[in-house]
């Protein structure tokens, strides 16, 4: 019992649309309704700014976080990873909008910090510089789900995480279908910043 209600709490902080409510609460704005529709940070980013884009990513990241982090905080022998991955059920079919969500980036990020903190900094950074060099979010998260992902397989050598790595890895790829057939088409959008930025301005 203790086991489902930890499941059902961390499907519902997973639901919690932090990007639309942030839209309409201080931008007047649905997010799902500008840019490319999604919920994320990347999007918000894109929308309403950095500071909005910053928040819903914080956001996303924490609930995350709480709900891999309820077997600790309860004392139950209970793996994290398997309770955070009904949070990630929940931001990607969320019950608050209609079954429907975002990529789950930022919350695979967040179940990551309850279970291995110092690996969630090494995929942090791997993330950060992926975006730095491509200026695609996108192709930063594919890559580093997949870095991440070999990291967990032949350094850590922890099945569950590896195992649940390599599942989050292939679901990421699903969930960028779109963006991969723009990459392909070199219409994907850009961060306004970074070295893949740079290089398009040049060739403008």
């Amino acid at each position: 019992m203790k086991i489902l209600m930890m499941l059902v709490i961390a499907y519902l902080l997973g639901s919690i649309p932090s990007g639309v409510i942030i839209g309409k609460l201080f931008f007047h704005t649905d997010i799902r309704d500008a840019g490319s529709g999604n919920i994320g940070t990347t999007n918000t980013y894109r929308v309403l700014g950095p500071t909005a884009g910053t928040v819903v990513m914080a956001m996303d990241i924490l609930k995350g976080t709480l709900a891999a982090a309820q077997p600790a905080l309860l004392h139950l022998p209970v793996n994290a990873l398997l309770i955070g991955l009904a949070a990630i059920l929940g931001h990607t079919f969320s019950i608050f909008i209609g079954f429907k969500g975002g990529k789950a980036v930022a919350t695979s990020a967040g179940i990551l910090l309850a279970y291995n903190w110092h690996f969630f900094l090494i995929a942090s950074a791997i993330m950060f510089s992926l975006v730095y060099i491509t200026s695609m979010v996108s192709v930063a998260s594919m890559a580093s789900l997949s870095i991440v992902s070999l990291i967990a397989i032949f350094y850590y050598q922890d099945w569950i995480l590896s195992v649940i790595a390599v599942i989050l890895t292939i679901f990421i790829f699903y969930r960028h279908k779109a963006n991969i057939a723009r990459i392909k088409a070199g219409t994907e959008s850009m961060v306004h910043f970074g070295i893949g930025w740079h290089r398009r301005q040049k060739r403008a």
